[in-house]
């Protein structure tokens, strides 16, 4: 029988952190367009460029690996994944049936969850009228779709919105951004919620499934992929 604690000896919340903070800085430069797509991501160059280990960066990759923002291939290594065409139809397709299932259930959503989503829309809004940056506009225009499927009351459909959002993320990294209108997305979200508010909840579903039919082509003509 082992003694009371001896199977947590090895954790330890300092590597973890340190593993946790390679990761979110490889994140920040995918998603702000630093790091391209197929940029190959060189365990020695990172871990002197970081002032880490090997070790501690081979982990950090794993998360970006499992989290769809980069790929491992044999012999090869790691690298920025690259958006393809299926793929990106393949997640507006599931943002669909999440973010609808969610439109579906406003009525009996509670008023907690409504209000969410209309904070969300204020927090997008707001950075539409002071100009905020691009990567800031992305946040909160997510954070309101992702508002969307929390009016269903389930955390695991959250998660999977989560992660859906991180392969979004990572599609529009690497588009232009002159080549997006933030205003004509604020102005369909402010008619989507407006239908909701005034119970033409049909309305409000072919809406939203309009508007993600639009942004998945928009998405593929700015990455070249239509």
């Amino acid at each position: 029988m082992s003694a009371v604690g001896e199977p947590f000896a090895t954790l330890s919340l300092e590597h973890l952190s340190t593993v946790d903070r390679v990761a979110g800085e490889l994140r920040r430069a995918v998603f702000d367009g630093e790091l391209e797509s197929g940029t190959a991501l060189r365990e020695v160059a990172l871990a002197e460029t970081l002032g880490v280990s090997r070790q501690t960066v081979r982990e950090g990759l794993t998360l970006l690996v499992a989290e769809g923002l980069a790929v491992r291939e044999p012999h090869r290594g790691v690298a920025v994944s690259s958006p393809d065409p299926e793929s990106v139809r393949d997640v507006c397709r599931a943002r669909a049936v999440l973010e609808g299932a969610g439109v579906r259930r406003w009525p009996v959503a509670g008023e907690e969850r409504r209000a969410h989503v209309r904070a969300c829309l204020d927090a997008y809004i707001s950075a539409v009228h002071a100009g905020a940056a691009y990567e800031q506009l992305n946040e909160r225009h997510l954070a309101f779709h992702v508002s969307l499927v929390a009016l269903t009351g389930s955390p695991r459909l959250v998660r999977m919105a989560g992660q859906l959002v991180v392969e979004v993320k990572l599609a529009l990294a690497q588009v232009d951004p002159t080549r997006r209108n933030a205003h004509d997305h604020a102005d369909s979200h402010l008619q989507l919620l407006r239908l909701l508010e005034n119970g033409d909840h049909d309305g409000a579903s072919h809406h939203l499934a309009r508007h993600l039919a639009e942004a998945e082509a928009d998405l593929l003509d700015a990455l070249d992929l239509g």
